[in-house]
């Protein structure tokens, strides 16, 4: 059966290059009104996998610009109405529907206090736009299994493109401008390897440092989502910080890690989880111990952690199908959460 899920996976590398293509102008825009503004910081407003967008952007923009970047609760507006100081900040909203109502109060909150808004969104116009001084359609197209998926990975494509923008990085342009072309691979990788050993597990581990713990804040979602599986993701440094006490013979352990500064830690604690019995998985070719899980090499560091989340969404996607569940509709949740 060819799911929806399976379906929205497979058009990422062109909803990507449709991307890149169409809203090069509002990116441009979008990246010179970072400059003009110069933030001293930046703050993000997001819920759900658009949150776990919003952290690879965070790790982004301080590994490239050294400006500290916040997660804002969206309550502190709508529920507590909260006054915020923010003049010389800028802010990213990512909402894929551009309706939830504590997301564009959040983003209207901002733009009174003075910041730069920006509002990723996969709908315009939308209460979002509005909300914001500088809307961009993340150009997923329509996407309609409840588990995001290309509009999780267009968000981070449209952010990154903008860092490139704002920054004038010629080597971090030249990845996201490839990027279509190293989703095209990426999203062939096969990880029936892991779905052989997962067994009758019921809960697991994902693990990754930097960009990389973006990606496991959102396949440990995903297993949830689709699966009923209990799934947490930790820093691979947090985790020894008691999590570990979890870990006996055989429970999955997964570590995604990117080529860049952590790849070495990251790969060195699952061959320590998986010499103490664990099931451990990792995306790198240093393990000693820990089974390797095939991945893209981008040639750049920040790119090469985001192609990580190709194979595991089609990984999960069959997984759930071979628990017998449709991970189209999973049980209890609808595709848009209006919170408030």
């Amino acid at each position: 059966m060819l799911t929806n899920m399976r379906r929205e996976i497979d058009e990422i590398p062109e909803a990507a290059a449709r991307l890149l293509d169409q809203s090069r102008l509002a990116v441009k825009a979008t990246g010179a009104a970072l400059r003009a503004k110069d933030p001293a910081f930046l703050v993000t407003i997001a819920r759900g996998s658009s949150d776990h967008a919003a952290l690879f952007l965070k790790y982004a923009i301080e590994l490239s610009t050294g400006r500290p970047v916040a997660s804002l609760g969206p309550s502190l507006a709508s529920i507590y109405g909260a006054k915020m100081h923010l003049q010389g900040a800028a802010s990213i909203a990512i909402s894929q529907s551009g309706k939830s109502p504590d997301i564009v109060a959040m983003a209207e909150a901002a733009t009174k206090a003075g910041a730069v808004t920006i509002a990723l969104t996969n709908t315009l116009p939308s209460p979002i736009s509005e909300a914001s001084t500088h809307p961009l359609d993340i150009l997923a197209g329509p996407e309609i299994a409840v588990a995001a998926t290309k509009s999780y990975v267009n968000s981070i494509v449209a952010g990154l493109a903008i860092l490139g923008e704002w920054t004038e990085d010629a080597a971090l342009q030249r990845a996201v401008a490839d990027l279509p072309v190293q989703f095209a691979k990426a999203v062939t990788l096969d990880w029936q390897a892991l779905a052989d050993e997962l067994g009758e597990a019921e809960s697991l581990f994902v693990l990754g440092r930097g960009p990389a713990l973006a990606i496991a804040s959102e396949a440990a979602l995903k297993f949830k989502e689709t699966s009923g599986m209990h799934a947490e993701a930790y820093s691979a440094a947090e985790v020894l910080h008691g999590p570990v006490a979890l870990v006996e013979k055989r429970f999955p352990v997964i570590g995604l890690a990117a080529r860049d500064a952590a790849e070495g830690s990251v790969t060195g604690i699952l061959d320590s989880l998986s010499a103490k019995g664990a099931l451990a998985f990792v995306t790198s070719t240093e393990a000693r111990s820990a089974r390797v899980l095939p991945f893209v090499e981008t040639g750049h560091p920040i790119t090469d952690a985001l192609t990580l989340i190709l194979p595991f969404y089609g990984f999960v996607e069959s997984w759930s199908r071979s628990r017998g569940l449709n991970p189209d509709a999973p049980v209890a949740l609808k595709k848009v959460t209006e919170t408030r």
